[in-house]
């Protein structure tokens, strides 16, 4: 229930990331499509990325994510109370991946539900997530990103399937003291793009049938040009954005967690903002682009290697299918 009068910035009080253990190189790849090592590298600036086994979903990912956020926070589940999963590969179209997530980690009286919106699914969820905190109606928000991507990618498709990985990352959200918080956000979407950045199959418009199947429309499809131009633009637009209408500049971020899409596409909205490469966070090599996990696993890692101190400011941006496009922007505080 929410406390009347008060008001509370959201903060990031733990974080955590699980990534599967198997590799798969580009070298792997080019035994399945007609591709290369250096054309995959000049492109995209990836060298491998983790496919988990066939037999797991998506919640494997989550919920690992979920019960290592609870050991780094020193809380019980039941301490949580709301989990949000963003994710385009759910187990099952319902119920809402973030509900098996909640009965496997026992979180009895907790509420639960996925959020869509692609590679930007993770800043969205995050967003949404501290309306909670900051309204006092919650006290704890536990946040995920996770996709399985490799159950969407059309080996048969060169331009898309070496591209992705899978993967998940997440955090707790709770209430933030000494000025120590989500600051501000911005989000936006686009729907007239829609054909650009899809899965035509599987849904009311076009189920599941031995058409969809013989025509491939369960795999993910982009027009990859349009697509890079489009997140060159947008990641770069909202993040400098967000920093002006806080009077803030790239020179006063400690550390910049983009979206994990193309090195290309990083550094242009780097150079954008005018980030030396220490202010920027890219792990896009090891992990390829895992979608809405790409900036909570990220960000566990800029944790990890001691990258980012309270009152730190962090600026997280996503871009992604819808098209969706968004930033958040954090005082640390752990």
């Amino acid at each position: 229930m929410a406390e009347e009068g008060k008001k509370f910035r959201a903060a990031i009080t733990a974080t955590a990331s699980f990534l599967p253990d198997k590799v798969v190189t580009n070298a792997d790849l080019e035994r399945l499509v007609d591709t290369s090592d250096g054309w995959i590298r000049s492109r995209t600036g990836i060298s491998e990325r983790r496919f988990l086994p066939e037999d797991e979903p998506t919640s494997t990912m989550a919920i690992a994510v979920a019960q290592e956020l609870l050991v780094r926070r020193g809380i019980d589940a039941d301490d949580i109370d709301l989990i949000i999963v963003a994710t385009i590969t759910p187990d099952m179209i319902f119920p809402a991946t973030a509900c098996l997530v909640q009965h496997a980690i026992g979180a009895s009286r907790v509420w639960a539900y996925d959020l869509s919106a692609a590679c930007s699914g993770f800043v969205f969820a995050v967003a949404t997530g501290a309306q909670f905190i900051e309204s006092g109606a919650h006290r704890r928000v536990m946040v995920i990103g996770a996709d399985k991507m490799s159950s969407i990618l059309d080996f048969e498709d060169r331009a898309t399937c070496v591209l992705f990985g899978d993967g998940a990352g997440g955090v707790l959200l709770e209430r933030g003291e000494d000025g120590v918080g989500m600051i501000d956000f911005e989000l936006y979407a686009d729907g007239a793009a829609v054909e650009c950045l899809h899965i035509k199959g599987g849904g009311s418009l076009h189920p599941p049938s031995h058409e969809t199947v013989d025509q491939r429309m369960h795999y993910i499809r982009q027009e990859g040009r349009t697509v890079f131009r489009f997140a060159v633009e947008k990641m770069a637009e909202v993040s400098v954005s967000l920093l002006e209408r806080n009077g803030l500049t790239g020179a006063d971020l400690k550390l910049f967690v983009p979206h994990q899409a193309n090195k290309r596409i990083i550094d242009a909205a780097a150079q954008r903002m005018d980030l030396p490469p220490e202010k920027v966070m890219m792990n896009i090599d090891r992990y390829a682009n895992t979608t809405a996990a790409t900036i909570p696993i990220a960000l566990a890692e800029a944790v990890e290697q001691g990258r980012l101190e309270r009152g730190d400011l962090v600026l997280m941006t996503g871009v992604g299918g819808g098209l969706t496009w968004g930033s958040t922007l954090f005082r640390w505080g752990l």
